[in-house]
């Protein structure tokens, strides 16, 4: 006999617990099911133990490489072990979290493995072995993503994505990190700091390259600068495994193939929907498979499928945790009967925590223009900010995107120190329509690495103060 639910959750990642709590707080009835890794890839195996991770490598750097600098004398002994049981207490801080949260709301938690029997119920195979069904009024599916792999590979104890990465609490010698984007700047830093030999390569032309130009520039000469080997324009052609390396076939530019050799190889080449194996296929839910087989959903998260709603990694709209986060109060409110806002991803904040950090959204000054924008760019660099200096952290700069006639906020893009904590006034203001006037004008404390925010807005206006 099986028991009905006004909504079922299947994915208990930052997008499904967010949608099962904000349900329930709307007086539904409801469940959510996920086989293992409750708070998903972000608490466990992603996002904050990474950042963890992130924040002893720092320190490392300061202690190691900068030690003159900051008047630090003597040996310094760095522990990796220790960096790795540390973040394991964070990650695993925040997943107890989640399992008390979830319990304080009321809602029915099952663990095991779910899947659409028809399309109102769904057949979960439990971890004890039993089975249970679930007869539900709308469902949300949240089962966010897994590692994309280059093509032919396979993965081993040497050759790795992000989730056996970040759970060794020992380190190679030397590692190849195939991927420029988020993932491998973030991994780049981390190990370079602990003594890893860190070889980054990426098949674009410039790291990071869905940011701004000027970005990618910036974090290529501090990367560059810090002793990191990076290789940009450089297409991974063969992997192959030896009894005590990898042997990893590049083909630059020129072109010019030549062979690079590892203790180990990290692939960090984004990820693909998890969208297999628990009857998507078989209830007929369109997929876009110009976006890796990820559902289709409308501006409400509905499915072609009206009453099975999806949200997160799994339609690939924008594949980070807070935006799966938005997308989990929409499609709850929704099925509450709620009025909803639209969300626009190109608008969404984007945020990557290597050293210097960066941070942006909108367009960039290339695509604003492409899409026939009358561009003002402005850009303050860090170097004039006190705070920054103070720090000694000032590299890197903030640049704001206006169209020229109207005043509008179409981007920023920042690299600096702590410049992801900068990202909610420029997005609040984009979204409320505020101008660089308006930024300007509001008081910024000093000395704050904000100020370089209404310096940046004062530029956009034709007056920058301090530079």
């Amino acid at each position: 006999m099986s028991e009905t639910y006004d909504v079922v959750v299947i994915g208990a990642g930052p997008g499904g617990y967010v949608a099962a709590i904000r349900a329930r707080q709307l007086g539904l009835k409801t469940a959510i099911v996920e086989k293992s890794m409750w708070g998903g890839v972000c608490l466990n195996v992603g996002c904050i133990p990474s950042k963890a991770l992130l924040r002893n490598a720092e320190i490392a750097h300061l202690v190691t490489q900068r030690a003159k600098e900051f008047g630090i004398r003597g040996e310094v002994e760095l522990d990796y072990g220790v960096a790795f049981k540390r973040s394991r207490r964070v990650s695993n801080r925040l997943v107890k979290g989640v399992q008390f949260l979830l319990r304080k709301n009321e809602i029915d938690r099952l663990e095991g493995w779910a899947a659409f029997k028809d399309s109102h119920t769904i057949q979960v195979s439990l971890n004890d072995g039993s089975e249970r069904e679930l007869t539900f009024r709308h469902a949300i599916i949240a089962t966010g993503s897994r590692p994309a792999v280059l093509p032919n590979t396979r993965i081993s104890d040497r050759v790795v994505t992000y989730e056996a990465q970040i759970m060794a609490d020992s380190l190679p010698e030397k590692i190849i990190i195939a991927g420029g984007s988020a993932i491998g700047v973030e991994f780049a830093y981390i190990l370079h700091n602990y003594g890893v030999d860190v070889t980054l390569v990426e098949y674009m032309d410039r790291l990071v390259p869905a940011e701004d130009e000027e970005v990618s520039a910036e974090l290529f000469r501090q990367f560059k600068r810090m002793g990191i080997q990076v290789l940009v324009g450089t297409r991974v052609d063969e992997v192959m495994e030896t009894a005590d390396s990898v042997q990893v076939v590049l083909t630059d530019s020129q072109p010019e193939t030549f062979t690079l050799a590892a203790d180990q190889v990290l692939q960090a080449l984004g990820v693909l929907p998890n969208v297999g194996g628990f009857g998507v296929e078989e209830l007929g839910i369109e997929k876009d498979e110009k976006l890796r087989g990820a559902i289709v959903i409308n501006e409400a998260m509905q499915t072609s499928i009206p009453h099975i709603y999806a949200i997160g990694d799994v339609t690939m709209k924008l594949a980070l945790a807070h935006v799966a986060q938005a997308m989990a109060l929409i499609a709850a409110e929704h099925i509450a009967g709620e009025d909803v806002p639209a969300l626009d991803y190109r608008m969404m904040p984007r945020a990557t925590y290597c050293q210097p950090q960066i941070a942006s959204f909108g367009y960039t000054e290339t695509e604003a223009r492409a899409q026939g924008y009358d561009v003002k760019a402005v850009s303050f660099p860090f170097q004039a900010n006190g705070k920054a200096l103070g720090l000694g952290e000032s590299g890197g700069f903030i640049k704001l995107l206006c169209d020229a006639r109207h005043g509008e906020l179409l981007g920023g893009h920042m690299i600096g120190p702590e410049v992801t904590e900068l990202l909610p006034e420029l997005t609040l203001a984009q979204r409320w329509e505020l101008t660089p006037a308006e930024i300007a004008r509001n008081v910024h404390a000093h000395p704050t690495l904000s100020e370089a925010l209404m310096e940046a807005a004062h530029g956009l206006m034709g007056h920058a103060i301090h530079i």
